[in-house]
């Protein structure tokens, strides 16, 4: 068993619930492996540092936990999945400027660096395709495990956002 690190973001049934109402229902469920971000109404964050024979089996071994203790919640991202500059350069314990000259290619003798995912304020790029980019073309060390739940978040953001897609254009 390994220890992974993900962070699960849901909308509330209730939109005006206090997310502080389900504290005692998520440790009951089995999520006292996180910490719990209640700062918007309607939604609710958790950090979770969870033992499982997988990054995919413990990243949805929480969901459902979730599911149990709010009935009604939806799951809105997991993460890490979609990261500008800051955040990757954090993850991997260098520089913004460090990553930004990823990035734009200002490294000699390097494969071209993945394409964003969104082009913006910020760009955002998918963690898993930036950490298997840094594993192949660096000397960065990049651990097995954030490749995983990195991998594992793309794949279940990727569903969240088909099933709203499919709710848009029954819609329209």
């Amino acid at each position: 068993m390994a220890d992974y690190t993900f962070v699960l973001t849901f909308s509330l049934p209730d939109q005006e619930a206090d997310p502080e109402a389900y504290l005692d229902a998520l440790y009951e469920a089995g999520c006292d492996d996180a910490s719990v971000g209640i700062g918007r109404l309607g939604m609710i964050g958790l950090d979770f540092t969870r033992q499982a024979q997988s990054a995919e089996q413990a990243v949805r071994s929480a969901i459902e936990a979730v599911r149990k203790a709010i009935p009604g919640a939806e799951l809105v991202q997991a993460g890490p999945d979609l990261v500008g500059l800051t955040e990757t350069a954090e993850a991997f314990g260098f520089s913004r400027q460090n990553m930004r000259k990823y990035a734009t290619g200002h490294t000699a003798g390097r494969a071209a660096f993945p394409v964003p995912a969104f082009i913006g304020e910020p760009t955002l790029w998918h963690m898993a395709e930036v950490a298997l980019w840094l594993k192949a073309n660096t000397a960065v060390p990049v651990p097995d495990d954030l490749i995983a739940v990195a991998t594992a978040a793309a794949r279940i953001n990727h569903d969240i956002e088909s099933r709203r897609l499919s709710r848009l254009l029954e819609l329209a």
